[in-house]
């Protein structure tokens, strides 16, 4: 996500989502009908070219005709270790074709039907021809056979090149990646919780439980060795990228600026070798003492980092590096938020953050303001101040139920013009269509905590597509 706000940030290289294919129908109709099987077979080649067309890497197993056929894609499928598989119904086919590779493949299953142009031609067509716009015909028996076997059923219907049934596709593969980052992450956390903050405090084994993926306990001991092998030519470096991203402002103190600039290399080396997919960390401190230092010198690391697809938020807070990790890898970014004020007469509600940004994001090229204080925090030093893209955005949240499990809480709004504060803050001024008291009352009841990720474009459709495949609610507001 590299964008002219942050020329010289190379992102990360995320794994490219493995889709599985396989295409079939009954294999009864073959000898019937010999023009059926070619023109399905070219039909599933053309799937099978936009479905890499798509950015993903695609498993095709072929056409199968039968029960044995489907059984034998079955173990081709999980021995690939598919991030989603997409079964294409061409014509009518049995369920017990497909159901073995639902069953094992241990990812989730999209079936789509996609007959072969918008409509028949009802005066020409034979029953052979009839047969290749069949797809529909079986979607309800897979329906009713994944149901009773415990298994999600999610379907795309629509014709070859329909372009509405096509994105929907997308989102579906897109969601699957999203999936899939959550269940192979490394996701540090640092430090200690912010005291007090009951809301943030979240239990390690649930992240595994819900959606997979590691938590990795870190020290800032573990942030202090880093920072102490980084060389001053590394510091210089650190700096010189940071005057190309940022605007320095009269305020920033180039000792405080220089320290930044060391630790965020330091961080650079934690990411690296405990590889890490996102980090929340915190550290109170005392009197100016090293780790205190270490915390109140993270903003700017936090903040590149993020931009280069690693999210970083501060306050300990773990859900909402997760949240910003979904948005991230959703094209959206994902900035640590909360809110600020809300302005009754513009009817905005004003949303940001003291601490990490995502830059990638930024409406302009953000500053880099120095402090002397942190409000409600120990340690001063360099932070980033910037407002949100204009224009469409989704607020997104996960929260922490009581029997444990996780669910997502989105909503759409718009960035939009007005007065924001210059306090070294990220601030951005969000009208989401209602009075901003009846917004902040109803996002609050759904047990978000007091932070989230604030992202580009309208997302709820997407997220909701990841939810379903992370078999979690999603509550909008």
């Amino acid at each position: 996500m590299t964008t002219a706000v942050t020329p010289r940030l190379d992102r990360i290289t995320a794994p490219r989502t493995k889709v599985g294919l396989v295409a079939g129908g009954l294999g009864a109709y073959w000898p019937q009908f010999p023009d059926l099987l070619p023109q399905l077979q070219r039909s599933a080649e053309r799937v099978s070219e936009r479905m890499n067309a798509l950015g993903c890497e695609v498993v095709d197993v072929g056409f199968i005709s039968d029960a044995q056929e489907g059984a034998r894609a079955a173990e081709r499928l999980r021995e690939a270790g598919c991030d989603i598989i997409v079964g294409f119904l061409t014509t009518y086919m049995t369920a017990n074709m497909l159901l073995p590779v639902a069953q094992r493949s241990g990812a989730p299953v999209l079936l789509i039907n996609l007959q072969p142009s918008e409509s028949m031609d009802h005066a020409t067509f034979d029953t052979g021809q009839w047969l290749a716009y069949c797809g529909a015909c079986p979607l309800p028996e897979m329906a009713n056979a994944f149901t009773r076997a415990g298994i999600p059923f999610r379907s795309v219907s629509g014709y070859l090149e329909d372009g509405r049934a096509w994105a929907k596709i997308g989102r579906w593969v897109k969601a699957a990646g999203v999936r899939a980052a959550l269940r192979r992450g490394r996701h540090g956390l640092m430090g200690h919780l912010y005291p007090g903050m009951l809301d943030v405090s979240t239990d390690l084994t649930l992240v595994s439980a819900n959606f997979g993926g590691h938590v990795e306990v870190l020290e800032f001991d573990d942030l202090r060795v880093r920072v102490n092998q980084v060389g001053d030519d590394e510091v210089k470096a650190r700096m010189d990228l940071a005057r190309d991203v940022f605007t320095l402002d009269d305020s920033v103190d180039e000792e405080d600026f220089a320290w930044a600039a060391r630790v965020s290399a330091g961080l650079d080396r934690l990411v690296a070798d405990f590889e890490l997919d996102s980090l929340a960390y915190y550290h109170r401190g005392l009197e100016g003492e090293i780790h205190e230092r270490l915390g109140a010198g993270m903003i700017l690391g936090a903040s590149l980092l993020t931009a280069r697809g690693v999210p970083a938020a501060g306050e300990y807070e773990l859900r909402t590096s997760l949240a910003m990790l979904i948005m991230d890898r959703l094209g959206g970014g994902g900035s640590f938020t909360e809110l600020q004020a809300l302005d009754f007469g513009r009817g905005h509600v004003e949303m940001g953050h003291d601490g990490p940004a995502h830059l990638a994001i930024s409406s302009k090229r953000p500053l880099l303001r120095g402090l002397g204080v942190y409000h409600g925090k120990r340690g001063w030093g360099v932070s980033v101040e910037f407002d949100v893209a204009h224009g469409p955005v989704t607020a997104f949240g996960l929260i922490q139920k009581r029997d444990g499990r996780f669910g997502f809480v989105a909503s759409e709004g718009e960035v939009v013009d007005g007065p924001l504060l210059q306090i070294g803050n990220t601030t951005s001024r969000v009208d989401f269509g209602m009075d901003p008291g009846e917004w902040t009352d109803a996002w609050s009841a759904t047990g978000i905590s007091h932070h989230w990720a604030l992202g580009t474009g309208h997302r709820i459709a997407e997220l909701q597509a990841v939810a379903d495949l992370l078999e979690v609610d999603l509550v909008r507001v």
